[in-house]
């Protein structure tokens, strides 16, 4: 698994980089970064062949346990898949927004 920290990761967010959120809908709705794709872990190998090969994601769930889960699982395919270090807790805690709802909005 490959992680990067909080800073890393706002970076390539305010850029634009696609964003995997792999926590259950739930929490997705309850709050999540800002554009971020809601792909439940479970439903990952169904939804794969639809992540792009040819630009980093950025994985996250609550705290980081998820994300490596899954970012170790796309590494396989082919994918450069990067965990976010703390997931969406850590985010909030460092004063971040979330937001809430089921579709995925920006900033």
């Amino acid at each position: 698994m490959v992680e990067v920290d909080l800073v890393t990761f706002a970076a390539a967010h305010s850029e634009g980089a696609v964003v995997i959120d792999v926590r259950e809908p739930h929490e997705y709705m309850a709050g999540h970064v800002a554009d971020a794709r809601l792909v439940p872990l479970g439903h990952l190998p169904a939804y794969a062949a639809e992540i792009p090969r040819g630009e980093p994601v950025f994985v996250i769930c609550s705290n980081g346990n998820r994300s490596g889960i899954a970012s170790d699982y796309l590494d396989r395919l082919g994918v450069r898949a990067y965990a976010v270090a703390g997931g969406t807790t850590a985010w909030q805690q460092a004063g971040r927004l979330l937001v809430t709802g089921p579709r995925p909005r920006a900033a």
